[in-house]
């Protein structure tokens, strides 16, 4: 066969052939891959939530790293697997890393805000951190929404953030990846989704799935880059993983549904200066400690100028904005995240 192929085909490597086409077959029969967490132990639970704390594998900087994820998608993107973990990256180079599940909520939990989030779990869990690390500081990251809940609890929080980073972080929700008639008509009150949010209660992650695959449909791409690439084993396993988490997204809580839609993107409450969290005002000015900034060149979820404005609107002397090679998850899938990170934090965790 091989001399056969090698006749009709000359330019044919029947070696790499082969072992691409055992690599989709694999992915088309065996299950999911499973996902290692780096290793971990609980140390703080509320309802679905959990602060999983990643100890350092030999601890080189005294200021631990606390990391938050979007309430939309699963959080082990950021623990992917050994040598992709953002997570793993950073207990490498010495940080004890906490990093929040947010989890998914059930029915149950239709009434959970974001101020909920932001005061009843992210602020007492960042505490927590506090406590269990014995450090008087702490480095605060956020990527995506994430970065958004990380921003506003900074500027409100007496809690002793030492440096805040915020990776693809939308500020600006008057511009975005919308289509411009869906925006439009959420900032005018044409459009409402409080409907949608009180029939569902919890919005089921089956809707928010094809939510997403409609705000970015590049499944094709994705799929081409798949083919052309199965031989590379490496590229198919990171490939793999993120396919599943892909297609493995959380349920979202109807209210703090509703509270996003409305402040956020309709009324842009964040950029003005007029959003309130537990009866505080949320200023961004209020953040004065070491910042770091980062957009993604190839991002087409969160565009470099909806994260640019927060860099007039803090009062950090200490601030830093650079753009970098990659899309909205390439960098966190592959650890990429973890590396750049540390270029700017190792100098400011001492």
């Amino acid at each position: 066969m091989k001399t056969l192929g090698a006749n009709l085909f000359p330019n044919l490597d029947v070696e790499k052939e082969t072992k691409r086409w055992k690599q989709l077959y694999k992915i088309m029969t065996e299950p999911k891959p499973e996902i290692i967490p780096t290793p971990r132990h609980a140390v703080w639970k509320k309802n679905k939530a959990t602060l999983w704390y990643h100890p350092a594998k030999e601890k080189r900087h005294a200021i631990p790293v606390f990391l938050v994820y979007s309430l939309l998608n699963k959080v082990y993107i950021l623990d992917i697997g050994e040598g992709n973990s953002v997570v793993g990256g950073l207990t490498e180079r010495g940080y004890d890393v906490y990093l929040l599940d947010w989890g998914s909520p059930g029915l149950e939990d239709a009434d959970i805000t974001l101020d909920n989030y932001i005061i009843d779990y992210l602020e007492n869990a960042l505490k927590r951190a506090l406590r269990h690390s014995g450090a008087k500081e702490i480095s605060l990251a956020g990527y995506c929404l994430g970065g958004t809940i990380a921003a506003i609890l900074a500027s409100i929080t007496e809690l002793p953030i030492k440096n805040l980073s915020l990776a693809a972080v939308p500020i600006d929700f008057s511009i975005g990846v919308l289509p411009d008639k869906l925006l439009e008509g959420l900032q005018t009150g044409e459009l409402s989704v409080d409907g949608f949010a009180d029939a569902h209660e919890t919005i089921p992650s089956e809707l928010l799935y094809l939510m997403f695959r409609m705000l970015s449909p590049g499944d094709g791409s994705t799929k081409i880059n798949l083919f052309t690439r199965a031989h590379d084993e490496k590229y198919v396993e990171k490939w793999r993983r993120m396919d599943k988490w892909t297609k493995d997204t959380s349920s979202f809580a109807g209210a703090a549904f509703k509270q996003m839609f409305n402040d956020l993107y309709k009324n842009n409450k964040l950029l003005k200066g007029e959003l309130v969290i537990g009866g505080r005002k949320v200023d961004l000015k209020n953040i004065n400690c070491p910042l770091f900034v980062f957009s993604c060149s190839r991002d087409t979820l969160i565009l470099e100028k909806q994260s640019l404005p927060v860099m007039d609107l803090v009062s950090s002397k200490d601030k830093t904005y650079e753009v970098f090679e990659g899309g909205h998850v390439s960098l966190v899938l592959t650890g990429v995240f973890a590396e750049i990170w540390d270029k700017w934090l190792s100098a400011r965790s001492q």
